[in-house]
């Protein structure tokens, strides 16, 4: 089981694998794991390259804490985590390295990807919307880019469930205002660091 010490505060940041450091998306998900350290939220990403290390190496720079939830069983052509991923959750399953990444977080963020983004959002979506029933709180998504915006007012639709418990943004400098904002303390005063 994967378990993120009591002085971490959390965010999960979700993205694609394949984005290439020359790719505006690189930057943007640089941009919003530096931000997220300046406001003093660890980070846990996938772990691996694209936009999981940009997200990676923002934090790291601007000295934050950063997690990598990987499983090497389902990803054997990654290798380990990439060089700014300071602890690594091995995960025995993708189902338990989702649940890893959703379960220690205070909100998540799902940047632009692929349909490995799409499990992280959808499975982070389901966890909310449950909490959301059963009159509990629920950690904040937020969906960056028009592509997940369609996405999410499509299921919606589709599925007949509220549209509102993801917060669609246009950028990464919203989604961590956004985080911010509902995430009802500074992370910095409590952990101490």
């Amino acid at each position: 089981m994967i378990s993120v010490k009591r002085n971490r505060v959390v965010v999960a940041v979700f993205g694609s694998s394949r984005t290439a450091p020359d790719d505006p998306e690189y930057a943007e998900a640089q941009t919003c794991g530096r931000l997220l350290a300046e406001s003093g939220y660890a980070v846990a990403t996938g772990g691996y390259g694209g936009s999981m290390e940009a997200v990676s190496r923002g934090a790291a720079e601007a000295g934050g804490h950063v997690i990598g939830v990987t499983d090497r069983g389902a990803f054997p052509d990654r290798g380990g985590p990439n060089r700014w991923v300071m602890e690594e959750w091995a995960a025995a399953s993708l189902t338990e390295r989702i649940h890893g990444l959703i379960g220690a977080a205070v909100a998540a963020i799902a940047l632009p990807g692929s349909i490995g983004t799409f499990a992280e959002l959808v499975a982070s979506w389901y966890v909310a919307q449950t909490a959301s029933q059963r009159n509990m709180p629920a950690a904040p998504i937020v969906a960056v880019g028009a592509g997940w915006a369609s996405i999410i007012d499509y299921l919606a639709g589709a599925l007949d469930v509220p549209n509102d418990t993801v917060i669609r943004v246009d950028s990464a400098e919203a989604a961590v205002a956004q985080v911010r904002r509902r995430v009802p303390f500074s992370p910095r005063q409590d952990s101490g660091s």
